[in-house]
């Protein structure tokens, strides 16, 4: 099985609750996918380098890895050089998501990356296990991200509507007598 694990950049340590799922991951033997961004991707790099994991994969856009901590394989992920910012490091995390089984995300309830990410999963019909405000939450469907969406704040459903590009629902004009 191929675990995507991604998360907000502003996350570099772990609480015991994720130390036990990526734990559980490194038991199993399955196969990471991990970004080479800093905050959380440097950070599961360094638990697995910890325990001389071999099964990661660093995927890196252009193939140019910013962090590469366990020198594993690095998957190139081609990216237009006309692409800049979000949209450049975007297409690493689309190819993680295509090349994934199963999502695990380690969020802050802001990170437009992890939600983008998240939504590229359940498009796919991936579940996708996020990890926020100390609980992990199962996330198989747009109802289930909704859902979580509601414990966020509102500039993160107004990112989410972004990323999707849904409209806000239609006003219902009542009329008061």
């Amino acid at each position: 099985m191929k675990i995507f694990i991604a998360g907000a950049r502003a996350i570099t340590r772990f609480d015991d609750n994720v130390k036990n799922k990526l734990s559980s991951i490194y038991e199993k033997g399955y196969d990471v996918l991990v970004g080479d961004a800093a905050g959380v991707d440097s950070s599961v790099q360094k638990f697995y380098v910890d325990r001389n994991y071999s099964n990661v994969t660093v995927f890196a856009s252009n193939g140019m890895a910013r962090n590469n901590i366990g020198n594993w394989n690095v998957e190139k992920v081609s990216v237009a050089s006309t692409l800049q910012g979000f949209e450049f490091y975007e297409q690493k995390d689309i190819a993680m998501a295509n090349a994934a089984d199963y999502g695990f995300m380690i969020w802050n309830g802001e990170s437009r990356g992890t939600l983008n990410n998240i939504i590229n999963l359940i498009k796919q019909n991936k579940s996708c296990g996020v990890y926020f405000l100390n609980k992990c939450y199962s996330i198989n469907s747009e109802k289930d991200l909704l859902s979580l969406l509601k414990l966020c704040p509102s500039s993160t459903t107004a990112t989410y509507r972004k990323l999707t590009k849904t409209k806000t629902p239609p006003l219902i004009q009542i009329a008061l007598f």
